[in-house]
């Protein structure tokens, strides 16, 4: 595991656990997340100033509202977490994001799609999606779901998402088993590293994990255990939210 003294692929140093905030996505997605939680994880964001809140789209109003006046952007998911809508779904799914408030939206790629090397179809769907957050005034992160998918297909997914005009690209949901690994964010940075962002998210429970994943070229990590992550413990407590996501 890195440590805090290793160093990113582009040479900077990996950030202590006190620091980490500006790189987390503090989400919470399970289902059965009440009003309750979801304005208590926004709440813990506010207080900690981490990049974003990333919840399920019928919370985006409440947590707009509640971000408003910090640093803190709203974050969505788009596709959710099977990523087999069509087109059009996913897009009008993105542009009812933004009208809410949410200026970042993880879109699920088409699985099925992409391991079947329908590069054609992959690219087509990132754009269209990208073109709706971007005119909505958002980014678009693209999640492979690497658990799901073959090695020739993550490589497909990261050259689509960089010819599409996507922002990140993004390992997983938490919700297909597996999750962000050293090997598979090291294989996205290898493809976009310098171009797009890359999104660390499934398992990232301890500031060892997150500073592993930094040290392989993630720039954003998702995670659930971030009040973890900045008190620097090896393992989570699941302060804020249980789960992978």
């Amino acid at each position: 595991m890195a440590t805090a003294s290793a160093t990113a692929p582009d040479g900077s140093p990996v950030p202590a656990p006190a620091q980490m905030a500006g790189l987390i996505d503090h989400t919470m997605l399970k289902p059965d997340a009440d009003e309750a939680t979801v304005l208590r994880v926004a709440a813990e964001a506010r207080e900690h100033g981490f990049a974003s809140v990333c919840v399920n789209p019928r919370w985006v109003r409440q947590v707009h509202a509640e971000l408003q006046g910090s640093s803190t952007a709203t974050c969505t998911v788009i596709g959710f977490p099977l990523g087999a809508n069509t087109t059009a779904t996913k897009v009008a799914e993105t542009d009812d994001a933004a009208a809410g408030g949410a200026t970042e939206v993880d879109m699920v790629v088409d699985i099925a799609a992409a391991n079947a090397g329908e590069e054609f179809e992959v690219v087509s769907q990132i754009r269209t999606v990208a073109t709706a957050a971007h005119e909505g005034g958002a980014i678009l992160k693209v999640i492979l779901e690497t658990a799901l998918l073959t090695e020739e297909a993550k490589g497909l997914v990261c050259r689509a998402a960089a010819e599409a005009g996507a922002d990140f690209v993004k390992t997983s949901t938490g919700f297909a088993g597996g999750g962000a690994t050293e090997a598979d964010i090291a294989l996205m940075h290898g493809i976009v590293g310098g171009r797009l962002g890359i999104k660390a998210s499934g398992g990232v429970r301890s500031y060892a994990d997150a500073a592993a994943m930094v040290a392989a070229g993630a720039t954003r990590l998702g995670a659930s255990s971030s009040l973890d992550i900045l008190a620097g413990d090896d393992t989570s407590s699941a302060s804020s939210a249980a789960g992978s996501y």
